[in-house]
């Protein structure tokens, strides 16, 4: 028995030894688990923390990215309105650059159109010049002819002329050589009576239809002829004398003028290339 207790004693011994290190053992282990629960539960609180800002982070992320959304949408219905505003623009622009192009083509043919009416106003200008020197030249041919018809009256009733009845196609040699002077002055720009020396006035011949004479001066410029007839042959204004010759009637013309042995009357235009000089006249009974 007391060997068998110096055994276990021993053995009780290691036994309590070895409980005691796995005690310390466990101990150890358990405060260092302890710890390390300890840090983890630190780390799981701090992990908690972090994801609840995460989670806010996150939730202010997607409320970021809501209001994102929006203002891109409204950004992009922005862009489309503008995108229009810019094509209204384009087209508006093109518009007016036609409008501009055409302005200035209209203002170049307005340009031109002006230049051309001051060259043609310059034109009327000097052609009315021209005129009005022609008038003023006429007018005093006109005044000088008119005081030569008046001297040449007055000093033709001053000349007494036998009852001679003559053909009215006779012609004095004295009287044509007169009128043909009278025509060479300005053919171009008179517009009075001949010059007919008194004379050599005939005395018309007196038909059954009227009196009789011939066309001294044709003036197809203003339409009119100088007949030699006047006044003293009872010719008045209005009167209507036939023109023939060779027996082929040729038209009217009316008397506009009287002077005492000569008169001026008008014709048609169709006249102008008809009648001629030394035609003969008849008085046209009413």
């Amino acid at each position: 028995m007391h060997r068998k207790g110096a055994i276990l004693l021993p053995v009780l011994i290691v036994l309590v030894v070895i409980s005691m290190a796995l005690a310390a053992g466990i101990f150890y282990l358990y405060q260092k688990e302890y710890a390390q629960n300890i840090k983890l539960q630190g780390q799981i609180a701090e992990l908690e923390t972090r994801q609840k800002l995460t989670a806010s982070q996150l939730e202010e992320s997607k409320k970021t990215a809501t209001d994102l959304e929006l203002k891109l949408q409204e950004a992009k219905s922005r862009m489309d309105s503008l995108a229009g505003e810019l094509a209204a623009e384009k087209s508006a622009h093109s518009d007016t650059s036609n409008k501009l192009e055409q302005l200035k083509n209209d203002l170049a043919n307005q340009k031109s159109q002006r230049e051309e009416l001051e060259n043609r106003l310059s034109q009327v200008q000097d052609d009315s010049k021209q005129i009005k020197e022609q008038i003023k030249i006429m007018q005093q041919q006109k005044a000088a002819l008119e005081e030569k018809i008046k001297n040449l009256e007055e000093g033709a009733a001053n000349v007494e002329l036998g009852k001679v009845v003559v053909s009215p196609e006779d012609a004095l040699p004295s009287a044509d050589a007169e009128l043909n002077q009278f025509k060479k002055t300005d053919e171009k720009t008179a517009v009075a009576e001949p010059k007919v020396a008194p004379a050599v006035k005939k005395a018309p011949l007196l038909l059954a239809n009227g009196i009789e004479g011939k066309v001294m001066i044709v003036n197809k410029e203003f339409n009119f002829v100088v007949i030699n007839l006047g006044s003293k042959d009872k010719v008045k204004i209005g009167d209507v004398f036939s023109v023939s010759r060779a027996g082929k009637l040729l038209g009217d013309i009316k008397i506009e003028k009287v002077h005492e042995f000569m008169s001026a009357a008008g014709f048609a235009a169709e006249m102008k290339d008809l009648i001629k000089e030394n035609d003969k006249v008849t008085q046209r009974t009413k």
